[in-house]
C-alpha cells in the first residue's frame, strides 16, 4: 500500500509536467495499491481542472470509480492528528491536506508516501509505526 499526495496525481495527469514520466510510471507500476486521503481528492481535482481542463478532471475521478485509487475518509481522530501536526510543524506551514496524508499513512501503518513534496514529508516524523516515511518516486 502507498498513500499518495496531490503532486504525484497532478504530475501523472499533466504530460507537460517535468515529473510526468516518474509519476505516471509509479501509478502504472503500483496500480490498485494507492490510498488517497479524502482531502487530496478535491485539491487534485481542482488543480487538474484549472491546469488541464474538465475532461482531465473527469479522467482523474474515473480512476477513483474504477478502483485504481482508493479514497480513505478521515475519522474524528484523524482531524485531531491533523491539528496536532499543523501545530507541531507550524514553522513550515504543513497544512491540512499534507497532514491528512500523514494521518492516513499512520492509521494504515503504511511506510511509503508517493509525493513530490520532499521538503515537508522528509521532515515530518510518523507517530509510532516507523522512524521516517519512504518517499517515492
Amino acid at each position: 500500500m502507498i498513500v499518495v499526495d496531490t503532486g504525484v496525481l497532478l504530475g501523472a495527469a499533466d504530460a507537460d509536467d517535468q515529473d510526468h514520466d516518474r509519476c505516471a510510471g509509479l501509478l502504472r507500476e503500483h496500480r490498485g495499491e494507492f490510498r488517497v486521503p479524502a482531502p487530496v481528492v478535491p485539491e487534485t481535482a481542482w488543480q487538474i481542472e484549472r491546469n488541464l481542463g474538465p475532461m482531465a478532471e473527469a479522467r482523474f475521478l474515473r480512476l477513483i470509480t474504477a478502483g485504481e485509487l482508493i479514497v480513505v475518509d478521515l475519522v474524528l481522530g484523524d482531524y485531531a492528528r491533523c491539528a496536532d501536526l499543523i501545530e507541531t510543524y507550524a514553522d513550515m506551514s504543513l497544512g491540512f491536506v499534507d497532514a491528512s496524508v500523514v494521518a492516513v499513512a499512520e492509521n494504515l501503518a503504511v511506510a511509503t508516501i508517493a509525493t513530490l513534496n520532499r521538503r515537508d514529508f522528509s521532515v515530518v516524523r510518523p507517530d509510532h509505526h516507523l522512524r521516517a516515511f519512504e518517499l517515492v518516486p
